[in-house]
């Protein structure tokens, strides 16, 4: 199948923008409209890959909404985005679908800049109720009454601090907020916490179900009521105070009006329930209860964790296809740390593990596995995590919090306060360090190297390779070390296919030179001295003598080792995978210049830019810093200094 050639149905292909499905298509017609829409989206991840369960999860809420609400005029902001491919292809994507997450194609995520439709830019969860909210008291403040403002919002994301900040505030502001709960019992992994159970009472409870269906049916006639539908609003919220006040009381004492819960599959009734509910004034919650994979048997019945974004597969059988080469292949860094750790722990009975809502993602599950009293999926709240690891590391422990590095960025302030500050043992593993590849710009990790070095109290560290990996986190955990300490690695595969090598203390600080040279020295930080060892091979064929330096810690810098690299070589580049301003090559600068070197130093990462997605490869050429952009550095500096010796002769 060529790049275009992917079809829409007979309906599917009448709609270009929601304003052709308000239009063109009755209420009833929309059940179709939905299994179009939802055999596209299987016909395209199935052979270009992407997220999957989520989306399929909300096609009828996604059409339901586009038919019941007036967009773009409305807003409808989208949580996380994995949600979202639905959307996408109803607001003019459809023909470039197929280069959704592909390099140069469109992003995988709402974004701004890529439509109109697109009212707020999310990768990361828990944004969508501040920023309507946002959106709803701006509407306001311009004299604009009539504009809806819609939140689509997972029950994971619900697990995080900032929807309860949004939810909190947005209950005193009586704007135009509908916050639509979409209920399906998972994130990523499997939900955690009380308000799973609460939202789990609430939908099992029969009390609760023996009233919901009376309250809608009288709900849905409030439009036939005209002037006193306002009147029958207040007696059916009355009703469910009066009866089920312990099952609504959470969102209720936010000022919220709580409707629900309803099927979020039955797109006929939801359109009806949300035209409804579009007429009433106020804050108002909307629970829908829907299932990951909806329309999609083996996604259904699988594992919703691997139907998350399961690569490319066979729609007919639902098998995933996998390239197996013939030669053994290096782990992915994750499951090193997974594996490692459970190791450490079953000698040093003080280590725990700490993860935010990323069991899978980060390999913590296999320690929750062996260890369950000893590992914690804490939901989606990295600011707790940090607190409650400083918490654990108070009391003599010594937790491993394994955190993606752009997520560790909402927990900054934990870092410093609640860690740093009290120099408390806590070892940070900072996963998908670098370019996080199709997920894009939301997704990578490329401030940390910065955002963790100018820290007092921090031991800021990167391995090479799997081995590396393992011994800085046998020395983190050390009780001589005793000090907060972060490992950061990439997303994906290691170089190491023989990874589980004996684990040796490592001392802080001290780096390692990998090859000899004298023409010019290499410095790198993390897994892209990997990509410097070819460089240097090939600036070797070309009689080109490179020396290799893998630095293994930006802080404290191996001080012994810089004065040998500015003592020696009068041209030095540094190579990191993060950015350059602030980053490790700025260490290096700041140590040459307070100690009077006068070399001349070239520094290759991530340049002052929102780098788009594309996968690692292509992102390490784009930003000059794969092996070929490694060795072209090395000849122009080299060139150039040549060249003016030349000039001087």
């Amino acid at each position: 199948m060529s790049e275009s050639s992917f079809p829409a149905g007979e309906f599917l292909s009448q709609i270009t923008y929601p304003k052709d499905l308000r239009e063109n298509f009755s209420v009833e017609q929309l059940p179709q409209v939905c299994d179009e829409l939802r055999d596209f989206i299987i016909d395209v991840v199935s052979q270009k890959g992407g997220h999957f369960g989520a989306s399929l999860g909300v096609v009828e809420l996604t059409v339901a909404l586009h038919y019941a609400f007036n967009t773009p005029e409305d807003r409808l902001v989208w949580d996380v985005g994995h949600q979202a491919y639905g959307h996408k292809i109803l607001t003019g994507r459809r023909e470039v679908f197929h280069t959704n997450r592909k390099y140069g194609g469109i992003s995988g995520f709402p974004k701004i800049t890529e439509s109109e439709y697109d009212t707020f830019g999310v990768g990361h969860s828990s944004t969508s109720i501040s920023a309507a909210l946002g959106m709803a008291v701006a509407s306001k403040f311009k004299g604009d009454e009539n504009r809806q403002h819609v939140a689509i919002i997972g029950d994971g994301a619900m697990t995080a601090g900032l929807a309860f900040e949004g939810l909190n505030h947005a209950g005193v502001e009586n704007s135009n907020l509908l916050v639509v709960l979409n209920d399906n019992c998972m994130s990523i992994d499997p939900n955690v916490g009380a308000l799973k159970d609460y939202l789990t009472d609430i939908t099992t409870s029969h009390t609760y179900n023996k009233v919901k269906d009376e309250v809608w049916h009288l709900l849905g006639k409030v439009s036939k009521f005209g002037p006193s539908a306002r009147e029958i609003v207040q007696k059916v919220e009355q009703s469910i105070k009066s009866t089920l006040l312990s099952h609504s009381n959470m969102f209720e004492s936010l000022n919220f009006r709580y409707f629900g819960p309803i099927d979020g599959h039955d797109v006929i009734h939801l359109t009806k329930v949300l035209e409804d509910l579009r007429d009433i004034p106020g804050p108002k919650i909307l629970h829908c209860i829907t299932t990951k994979g909806k329309g999609y048997a083996p996604a259904e019945a699988g594992s919703p964790t691997k139907w998350h974004a399961p690569g490319i597969f066979n729609k007919d059988t639902g098998e995933i296809i996998k390239v197996t080469p013939n030669n053994p292949q290096p782990p992915k860094y994750q499951e090193v740390f997974g594996h490692t750790i459970v190791e450490l722990a079953e000698k040093n009975e003080k280590i725990m593990g700490v993860t935010p809502a990323m069991p899978s993602g980060s390999s913590l599950n296999i320690m929750m596995k062996a260890m369950p009293d000893r590992a914690f999926d804490v939901g989606i709240a990295e600011q707790h995590a940090v607190t409650f690891s400083a918490g654990l590391a108070s009391q003599g422990l010594v937790p491993f919090c394994n955190i993606y590095s752009s997520f560790m960025q909402r927990a900054y302030d934990q870092v410093v306060h609640d860690v740093a500050i009290q120099n408390l043992h806590v070892v940070f593993c900072l996963d998908r360090a670098g370019f996080a590849g199709d997920d894009g710009p939301t997704h990578h990790g490329v401030y940390d190297i910065s955002y963790m070095r100018c820290i007092p109290n921090l031991i800021v560290s990167a391995p090479m390779n799997e081995e590396e990996l393992r011994n800085l986190m046998y020395t983190a955990q050390l009780d001589e070390t005793n000090a907060p300490f972060v490992i950061r690695y990439p997303r994906g595969q290691g170089v190491m296919p023989e990874w589980k090598t004996p684990m040796k203390k490592v001392k802080i600080g001290s780096g390692r030179k990998v090859i000899s040279g004298t023409d010019i020295a290499i410095l790198t930080f993390g897994h892209p001295g990997n990509l410097a060892v070819a460089a240097v091979e090939q600036l070797k064929k070309k009689g080109i003598s490179a020396a290799l330096y893998d630095m293994r810690f930006v802080k404290p810098l191996d001080e012994v080792m810089l004065h040998e690299v500015f003592g020696k070589f009068d041209h030095v580049i540094t190579v990191e995978d993060g950015c350059v301003q602030g980053g490790f090559g700025s260490a290096v600068l700041e140590f040459m210049v307070d100690h009077g070197y006068k070399s001349k130093v070239v520094r290759l990462g991530i340049p002052d830019r929102i780098v788009e997605h594309g996968s690692q490869a292509q992102l390490w050429a784009e930003c000059g810093f794969d092996a070929d952009g490694i060795q072209k550095a090395v000849e122009k500096i080299l060139a150039s200094a040549a060249g003016k010796k030349s000039n001087i002769a």
